[in-house]
């Protein structure tokens, strides 16, 4: 079963893309579906949620948050 077939099963508020090159390489952040900003690390997508009025207590819950091309600990391309 699909996502769009299942309304029981819901997206993260909030996502996080994959690493972009940059000095430093960022990843860009998305809340509720819109962009809000680059993060270079973890501290970064906690201020965003924050900003948005969202508490995060656990960055590995998927509820939570959605880690696109590797998880919290990937700051860099490899």
């Amino acid at each position: 079963m699909t996502e769009s077939v299942n309304p029981d099963l819901s997206q993260p508020r909030i996502t996080v893309l994959p690493v972009q090159p940059g000095r430093p390489p960022f990843r860009i952040v998305e809340i509720d579906g819109e962009v809000v900003g680059g993060a270079t690390s973890m501290t970064d997508v906690l201020l965003a949620a924050a900003a948005a009025g969202i508490t995060v207590h656990d960055l590995d819950d998927p509820a939570v948050v959605r880690w696109v091309g590797g998880g919290k600990l990937t700051w860099r391309r490899h």
